[in-house]
């Protein structure tokens, strides 16, 4: 199995969670891909050193992704999706923001999400994603 890991970046209350992640992906033998501007971020506390790949858009999202985890808050998912684009890659929000209407997994769930991947036992929620450029004058 592979997966993808997108954020737009961590604070450092976050880095055990990540950790936690990153163990849980080794623990099922899960190839990782991070996102560059995540991966010096990865590399930095990678105490298992568990070997993870780089993306840099979404053209290296190909069909051996199974899921695109995002980490962060529900701007964080928005981007997320924007990146993943038609790719048919579902997308795992882990709330690490405040509110996470979107991204309604907390960060302490993150084990048993993982876990819930690698059995299947998930629900794919079906969302449609609406682009809208207006050029109107301002008053």
């Amino acid at each position: 199995m592979k997966v993808a890991i997108y954020s737009r970046g961590l604070d450092k209350e976050h880095e055990e969670h990540l950790i936690i992640l990153l163990q849980e992906l080794q623990r099922f033998n899960i190839q990782a891909v991070v996102y560059v501007d995540l991966l010096a971020h990865v590399q930095a506390i990678n105490q298992t050193k568990y070997t993870v790949q780089s993306f840099h858009s979404h053209t290296e999202l190909d069909e051996t992704i199974q899921c695109l985890i995002s980490l962060g808050g529900d701007g964080t998912l928005l981007d997320t999706v924007v990146l993943v684009k038609d790719k048919n890659i579902p997308v795992m929000g882990i709330n690490f923001g405040r509110l996470g209407f979107l991204a309604s997994i907390g960060r302490e769930a993150l084990s048993n999400a993982v876990d819930a991947l690698v059995h299947h036992t998930y629900v794919v929620d079906e969302r449609v994603l609406i682009h809208v450029d207006a050029n109107m004058p301002l008053f």
